[in-house]
């Protein structure tokens, strides 16, 4: 964040800068040669798969449970975090994940296409699951891996549009197709954040009107952060604040 910030960088590299910062112990977890030492140091990424915020092991680890990946957890954040469309609540009395069938450990997949036979269950996970299963190769921790037990990962889906996609590297184009909805999502975000509220339905026109004003700097940071700072809803938070 800090080298976004002082390079004013497009926000859209979130989702695809090709560098990060790793000292010698994270550079082993992602299975990255040739980083020696403790001290944190700029890496470009070679493999596509790693990079933007959808290949750090911080939120791939905060998107799963401890002992195993999470679909529902990963899908559901990308909703709200990326694409500005929380899935609803749960309803009541949603029936546990089964893990094991005729004595055989399932697949994630697996489980997950059983749970969804419930049409209670089914109406969520339609939206949540495939977007999830885009990083299934992605263990709990954030580690690279090609199987679940003894099952090859399928870490193929469909986004409700109709397009395809298979794993993390061609989820992230998808998502970089739909940038507007991104980038509309992150400047709530960063409202969010300087009001010290949850922005409402009568914010959105300010929101529009920094998106769109900032969209021939490339939606640099300077751009959206001085959008906010002029925005009304801001400037009315200043104002009621000095009173």
């Amino acid at each position: 964040m800090e080298s976004q910030l002082r390079e004013d960088r497009s926000v859209v590299d979130l989702l695809s800068a090709d560098y990060t910062f790793l000292n010698e112990r994270l550079a082993r977890h992602y299975g990255i040669p040739d980083v020696r030492g403790s001290r944190y140091r700029r890496v470009t990424l070679s493999d596509e798969r790693r990079q933007g915020l959808l290949g750090h092991g911080s939120i791939l680890s905060v998107t799963a449970y401890p002992t195993r990946t999470s679909p529902v957890l990963r899908g559901k954040w990308v909703l709200e975090n990326l694409l500005g469309t929380p899935p609803p609540l749960p309803p009541p009395n949603v029936p546990a994940l089964e893990e094991t069938t005729d004595g055989r450990a399932l697949s994630m997949r697996e489980a997950m296409e059983q749970h969804r036979a419930n049409p209670v269950c089914a109406s969520c996970h339609t939206r949540m699951d495939p977007l999830g299963f885009a990083l299934e190769n992605f263990n709990a921790i954030g580690k690279w891996r090609t199987t679940d037990g003894t099952s090859a990962i399928d870490a193929s889906g469909v986004l409700p549009d109709g397009t395809t996609f298979a794993g993390p590297d061609e989820f992230r184009r998808a998502l970089l197709m739909r940038r507007d909805e991104f980038i509309r999502t992150f400047t709530e975000k960063l409202l969010t954040y300087a009001l010290g509220r949850a922005v409402q339905y009568y914010d959105m026109p300010a929101v529009r009107t920094i998106t769109r004003n900032a969209g021939p700097d490339n939606y640099r940071w300077s751009s959206l952060i001085m959008g906010i700072v002029k925005s009304r809803p801001f400037q009315m938070r200043k104002a009621q604040e000095a009173n």
